[in-house]
């Protein structure tokens, strides 16, 4: 039987909407077998983050390793990375095997505004990281860092096209956090050159927690599966914005609740 792979490099949420809880779920939703390297250990929950406890750069690289010789995973989505030596020792360790479904999610802030890495990591993701990606997923705010400019609703399109050529590889830019009735995030596909708008409603609710972590997981479990980026992108991005509707009612945490990842088996 062929059981399709992934793996998820992230921190971990004690919660469990957001890092690689909410990577590992969406996979499993997703039919796909999810292994994961933990990055960082963070004390947070739906109200915010406490603290970030780092995983030693050569722990980290010891996970991905065993990982990849063992389990050889068809894609992999890269998420919270805390430190530039990091980012450096996780490009380093990928560059010795040949996985070309590789999503990044730049996780620097959490939906509750808490900051998530350190200063030096915006650089070292754009130079070091993103160009082995197939895909990178920042919202606006993370574009603005990796851009170091504004972006707003009629600039979107163009910042896209940008920071592909910045990071020599697609971009999905997410409009999650403009206040618009209709969403329209922007994919802009390095390997055919198109531009696509993929709008949807938004969502009147709090449980937006790990929303991020979410769809960059099911971009690279449809990545695993065999679809096309724009089939990819565009099927995580329906996954998405089911998992919000379906949570949308969950009274789960003080804060910002988690989506509803397995929306599609039961209710």
């Amino acid at each position: 039987m062929d059981y399709k792979k992934t793996l998820t490099i992230a921190g971990s949420d004690p919660s469990g909407g957001a890092g690689i809880q909410a990577d590992i779920k969406t996979m499993s939703a997703l039919g796909c077998y999810a292994a994961s390297a933990i990055t960082a250990v963070v004390d947070e929950n739906t109200c915010g983050v406490m603290g970030v406890m780092p995983v030693p750069p050569a722990f980290v690289k010891g996970q991905i390793k065993s990982v990849m010789d063992d389990i050889e995973p068809d894609a992999i989505k890269i998420g919270m990375v805390y430190s530039q030596e990091l980012v450096e020792v996780i490009a380093e360790t990928l560059s010795c095997y040949s996985v070309r479904n590789i999503v990044i999610d730049p996780v620097m802030v959490a939906t509750s505004g808490d900051a998530l890495s350190n200063g030096l990591i915006a650089q070292a993701i754009t130079e070091t990281l993103a160009p082995m990606g197939r895909l990178i997923t920042p919202n606006i705010p993370e574009a603005e860092v990796l851009l170091g400019e504004k972006i707003n609703a009629d600039n979107m399109e163009s910042a896209a096209k940008e920071l592909a050529a910045k990071t020599k590889t697609s971009v999905l830019l997410k409009a999650g956090h403009l206040e618009e009735n209709v969403l329209t995030d922007i994919l802009y596909n390095a390997e055919s050159e198109e531009t696509l708008r993929l709008s949807s409603p938004k969502v009147d609710t709090r449980n937006t927690h790990g929303t991020g972590c979410t769809l960059s997981s099911a971009v690279a479990s449809f990545l695993a599966h065999g679809h096309g980026l724009n089939d990819a992108v565009g099927l995580a991005k329906e996954y998405i914005s089911n998992a919000i509707k379906a949570g949308a009612e969950y009274n789960i945490g003080h804060g910002h609740g988690p989506v509803h990842h397995f929306y599609n088996l039961w209710k």
